[in-house]
């Protein structure tokens, strides 16, 4: 695992588990989030505090795709005489780093910018990146949750609907082809998963599958039940993208280092064996309490259970969302 795998994952990790102390931000640029009560969350004043401070880390992939390690989820770019493309925007918070990042790739200009699923980690550097040039491009749903005030229970985080240079204008429901830098961009929507927003982008040429935050690879997932993920779609996410992929394809998670078909298989054994046993004891009527005390994910705490999605969070939201 190389230095900027490590920092993309403990970045992440690190941010997720930030959720004291609040801190008086700018407002411009930044979308509006707020906790239950009101006031300015935490969580998200923290992880954009560490965001314009970590440096972003290039790593060349293949043919003309590299991949972007930035404070949030991970990020790719395509250069070429039709402009760059880029999926997702990390955290606005690193525009400086981010730009200097894109710079030093090319000279060509930001054209095309693709949100895999609506997270502010993926998609909070939408307005500058639009102000740059960019046709923001994602899934219909992504469209209405950012244009919409969203909720996510799990960090509980109210988020008000972005500014309209930051919503994507050009969406799709199933699948979407483009032809960009001489490239073919075959992109689909999963069933829910992570959320309801999900999509993957294959560059077709380059063998290259973006999967997004349908894979944390390295530690146990966040899923948003209150975006529409759920377990099932999880499992189901990974069997889509694994019957995409060769034993060649380089596969970008949305967290953690850029893996492969095997490590993606492996990734998700996981997922369906701890739902299957959670499955197995809430049919038993074992109640959450009584399901976390059982612990259905021992057998694999050891490799997956290090990052701050905890056994019994993990296990959590396997059960509520059964």
């Amino acid at each position: 695992m190389t230095s900027s795998h490590l920092l993309s994952r403990r970045s992440f990790l690190t941010a997720i588990s930030l959720t004291t102390a609040s801190l008086a931000l700018p407002s411009r640029r930044l979308f509006a989030q707020t906790d239950a009560s009101g006031a300015p969350s935490p969580f998200i004043a923290n992880y954009r505090k560490q965001a314009a401070d970590v440096k972003v880390r290039t790593v060349p992939l293949r043919r003309n795709v590299s991949a972007l390690f930035v404070y949030g989820g991970n990020m790719a770019v395509l250069p070429g005489k039709d402009g760059k493309v880029i999926i997702d925007s990390g955290v606005s918070t690193s525009q400086s780093q981010i730009a200097a990042s894109l710079t030093a790739i090319s000279a060509d200009p930001i054209t095309h910018l693709i949100n895999t699923h609506w997270h502010f980690d993926h998609t909070d550097g939408n307005q500058w990146m639009h102000a740059a040039g960019a046709t923001i491009l994602a899934h219909k749903n992504t469209q209405s949750r950012l244009s919409t005030p969203q909720y996510m229970e799990i960090i509980d985080t109210h988020f008000a609907p972005a500014p309209a240079a930051a919503v994507p204008t050009d969406t799709f429901l199933d699948s979407k082809t483009l032809h960009l830098n001489g490239e073919t961009l075959h992109l689909g929507h999963y069933a829910p998963a992570h959320t309801d927003t999900d999509i993957f982008i294959y560059f077709e040429h380059a063998d290259v599958l973006h999967i997004a935050d349908t894979w944390f690879n390295g530690f146990y997932p966040l899923i948003d039940l209150s975006s529409g993920g759920n377990i099932n779609g999880m499992v189901a996410a990974a069997d889509r993208s694994l019957a995409m992929a060769s034993p060649k394809t380089i596969i970008v998670p949305g967290h953690g280092p850029i893996g492969d078909k095997a490590k993606l298989s492996e990734y998700r054994d996981m997922l369906a064996a701890i739902r299957d046993n959670v499955a197995a004891l809430k049919k038993q009527g074992h109640t959450l309490e009584e399901t976390i005390a059982a612990k259905p994910t021992a057998s694999f705490d050891a490799k997956w259970g290090g990052g701050s999605m905890t056994p019994s969070a993990f296990t959590t939201l396997v059960y509520k969302s059964l």
